[in-house]
């Protein structure tokens, strides 16, 4: 797993859309997102805002 922003800049492309969009299915944390894709979690909520993608959080019962 990168440990850097190393796509800085880079376009974004078709499979980094669907890596994504595959996490935050899986209700990934935006932070590790952002490190699988070498990239900020403020270009991953940016482009997930883009595309439509819900980064939205698991919800858990209290009690």
């Amino acid at each position: 797993m990168p440990k850097s922003t190393q796509n800085k800049g880079k376009e974004w492309t078709r499979a980094d859309d669907k890596q994504l969009k595959i996490l935050a299915a899986q209700y990934t944390p935006t932070r590790v997102i952002g490190l699988k894709l070498g990239r900020t979690p403020s270009a991953v909520y940016s482009r997930a805002a883009q595309k439509n993608i819900s980064l939205g959080t698991r919800k858990t019962s209290k009690g």
